[in-house]
């Protein structure tokens, strides 16, 4: 049930699933191309669709591909509360159950058996797990991520309730113990974390990440570049994938070494560290990277200064704000690309806006983990005619190919690279 609910293609052959992904994507372009049309574009080319769509691009890695995994603590469907898993059911059906992630094909191994040693670690402490914040209880969710490298990060989250400085030293000490000494060691963990939260998410701002042992950070290395990644760092979770895609994005920007490549991360995407703009620094005379997460920022300026980039300039703070200043004065003859890599929630209106109308931007990357949803929103934005009130003066551009690209083998989820040209 749980291998349906979140793999739901696992029993297909491979072939297939890619296949099934390959439909859907023509359908998205072909929504496209007729909501172009009602604008009074036309877009439609003989197949229906706005633009070229490419086969989908295989993954390298179908099993155990995911670098990060997020397990949950509730009742598992024994009835035990001190279940580590992930979810099955609904909170409107009132059916939510934990369920052991053993048979979940993307999930690699070291993230299964970090995941059970957690279970044995709770279901042996007298502390109670935090199933609904206002009833108390303290044991709450594990990360684990994991590089090629074989390094495993863990990082627990734990509702302090009322406990005082002490009582949280002692958990914190035997968390490290069983981890370090005991049971736990079996995973040979590189990092180990603890956050204390009293929200569903905090950031390390708000609720700093306290490492119990070993190093601050893990390192992954993408297309010949060492990357650092700390516990609440954005970084695609098929790394493999991701290389493949970076790698294709390189040559659709047709950079050349007078581009100028802007790199927005947009801050909830899942690339941060702005790893595609320094994975093709080496072609381009600079970089831009615009990334809302401090954090982030100060990662991606160790990962350029580490792997000798110096072409790098990086701008913290939201994308709709930094980005229209950034443009509003560009003067630069130089040509410039864009990438873009939203979360589902799509780009800004202002983010759209100053894309549009920067003049020297005449190939835009839009990389979309949902196109169908407010990326559509966003397509229609950058294609439809100049429209005044909406400050949308600049050229429109067109969708001139797609690319589809599976980083989600056995789900539904596909990545789709759109470029747009003017």
């Amino acid at each position: 049930r749980l291998a349906n609910a979140v793999t739901p293609l696992w029993r297909l052959p491979y072939q297939e699933q890619l296949q099934v992904k390959y439909q859907s994507q023509r359908k998205i372009l072909q929504t496209l191309a007729s909501r172009l049309e009602k604008l009074g574009i036309d877009a439609q080319k003989p197949d229906g669709l706005c633009c070229p769509l490419q086969p989908v691009v295989p993954s390298p890695i179908i099993n155990g591909y995911r670098n990060k995994s997020t397990f949950s603590v509730n009742r598992g469907p024994d009835g035990n509360p001190k279940t580590v898993g992930l979810y099955v059911g609904t909170g409107r059906a009132r059916n939510i159950v934990c369920v052991k992630a053993n048979h979940m094909e993307n999930i690699p191994p070291e993230h299964k058996q970090v995941a059970e040693c957690y279970e044995e670690f709770i279901r042996h402490s007298s502390l109670d797990p935090c199933i609904l914040f206002h009833e108390g209880g303290h044991w709450r969710e594990l990360v684990v991520r994991t590089t090629r490298h074989g390094h495993t990060m863990a990082i627990i989250t734990f509702h302090p309730q009322e406990l005082g400085q002490e009582a949280l030293a002692t958990q914190k000490a035997l968390l490290k113990e069983f981890f370090m000494c005991g049971p736990g060691t079996i995973c040979a963990l590189t990092s180990l974390y603890f956050q204390e939260s009293t929200r569903t998410r905090c950031s390390h701002e708000e609720s700093p990440f306290q490492l119990l042992h070993g190093e601050p950070h893990i390192f992954e290395e993408v297309l010949g570049l060492k990357f650092r990644i700390s516990p609440d760092a954005f970084f695609q979770v098929n790394t493999g994938a991701a290389e493949v895609l970076y790698q294709v994005v390189g040559e659709l920007s047709q950079a050349g070494g007078d581009t100028i490549l802007l790199d927005i991360c947009c801050g909830t995407g899942e690339w941060g560290l702005c790893t595609i703009g320094l994975s093709l620094a080496h072609q381009v005379s600079k970089i831009i990277g615009i990334e809302v997460v401090v954090k982030a920022i100060e990662d991606a300026r160790w990962n350029a200064a580490f792997n000798g980039i110096s072409n790098c300039e990086f701008h913290s703070g939201k994308a709709e704000t930094v980005l229209p200043q950034l443009l509003s004065s560009w003067e630069d003859a130089q040509p410039l690309v864009a990438v873009v890599n939203p979360s589902r929630a799509g780009l800004h209106y202002r983010v759209v806006r100053a894309i549009r109308n920067c003049k020297p931007i005449r190939r835009l990357l839009y990389v979309s983990c949902k196109p169908e949803g407010e990326a559509m929103r966003n397509f229609l934005e950058l294609c439809c005619p100049p429209d005044p009130g909406k400050k949308l003066a600049g050229e429109p551009f067109a969708p001139a190919l797609a690319i589809p690209f599976d980083m989600f083998p056995h789900t539904v989820h596909c990545e789709l690279v759109l470029l747009f040209t003017r």
